[in-house]
């Protein structure tokens, strides 16, 4: 068993921080989802001269999943915490921080959720490729909320069930972003590769309710 929605699409974006991991990255989930699914490289890469905060490249996050426009967002900045907190904090996103195979496995199984951030600074040391090519790999290996240990699996399922229906009912949907900052959405929307994949590909209202 693979994913359940098989064939979804994966969106790739990462904090402007540790740049020259975005190819890293990208190529380590395309080897984990070993072709079953399409993963669109966001940024940020290395050549850039525009920065984006952490939080900025949240609500990318949240707009590319509250938009249809992928399934799944791997993400990640230095810690990996700041991304993984502000994910959550944001409509339609349940981020898992997974900094080992072990995380990862367990959030894919457990929690079910639609994005991952990852640490590409802090602890990336001789070798770090590999745990992060690994820590993908068990990510994606078997059906997201099909709960884990097998034994328990109906009621971890509940569980995770409840978690989304409380997280809808706090964060809201889309029509939260109309209630953002002007400012940080002016600069979100500058992101050109990501606000026109949203158009083509998603719900581009989204992105300019008032």
């Amino acid at each position: 068993m693979f994913f359940r929605w098989c064939g979804g699409e994966i969106g790739g974006i990462k904090a402007p921080y540790q740049k020259d991991k975005n190819r890293l990255l990208f190529s380590c989930t395309q080897a984990a989802v070993k072709g079953r699914h399409q993963v669109v490289n966001f940024g940020v890469f290395p050549e850039e001269g525009e920065s984006f905060s952490y939080v900025e490249t949240a609500v990318m996050v949240s707009l590319l999943l509250c938009s249809g426009s992928v399934d799944f967002v791997v993400t990640g900045c230095s810690s990996g915490q700041g991304m993984m907190l502000c994910c959550n904090s944001l409509p339609g996103v349940l981020c898992g921080y997974v900094p080992t195979p072990q995380d990862a496995f367990l959030f894919g199984r457990i929690n079910g959720g639609n994005a991952a951030s990852l640490p590409l600074g802090l602890g990336f040391g001789w070798l770090g490729e590999l745990n992060l090519q690994y820590t993908l790999e068990k990510l994606f290996d078997g059906d997201f909320g099909a709960g884990y240990p097998p034994g328990e699996a109906q009621r971890k399922k509940r569980d995770t069930a409840l978690l989304k229906e409380l997280a809808a009912i706090t964060k809201g949907g889309g029509e939260r972003f109309s209630q953002y900052p002007a400012g940080l959405m002016e600069k979100v929307g500058t992101r050109k590769n990501v606000m026109e994949y949203i158009r083509q590909n998603g719900d581009g209202r989204l992105l300019w309710k008032k």
